[in-house]
């Protein structure tokens, strides 16, 4: 048990280490300068002024809930696939009714025309 927790400590520290290497390096290497376009506020190469005045469309939120939906899916089938012989049949259909109801989202949202770039 003592070996747990020394083991789980020294885990700790080394994350920790990390940490404040991480933050501490931009420190001693960044540029000190701060200027009128440094300090400006933009997102993906656009000027917060005008993207104030312009609506985004659905269609960048559909694909990223597209995104998020088959994400999901990775990180459950990787789990399924390391424990796949233990699972047995019935871990198999499973994991086949999870991707039936996967498909059937693609397929609606590739009907209703979320997936079309215009």
């Amino acid at each position: 048990m003592d070996h747990d927790l020394i083991a789980l400590g020294i885990h700790a520290l080394v994350a920790a280490g990390i940490c404040v290497f991480m933050l501490g390096v931009p420190l001693l290497f960044a540029p000190r300068t701060a200027g009128d376009q440094l300090l400006d506020v933009f997102e993906c190469g656009v000027p917060i002024r005008d993207a104030v005045q312009r609506r985004m469309q659905v269609k960048f939120y559909l694909v990223a809930l597209v995104f998020i939906v088959f994400d999901v899916e990775a990180v459950f089938l990787f789990p399924w696939a390391v424990l796949y012989r233990r699972l047995g049949l019935f871990g198999l259909f499973e994991m086949l009714f999870f991707l039936a109801v996967l498909t059937l989202g693609l397929v609606y949202v590739w009907r209703k025309g979320g997936l079309e770039w215009e």
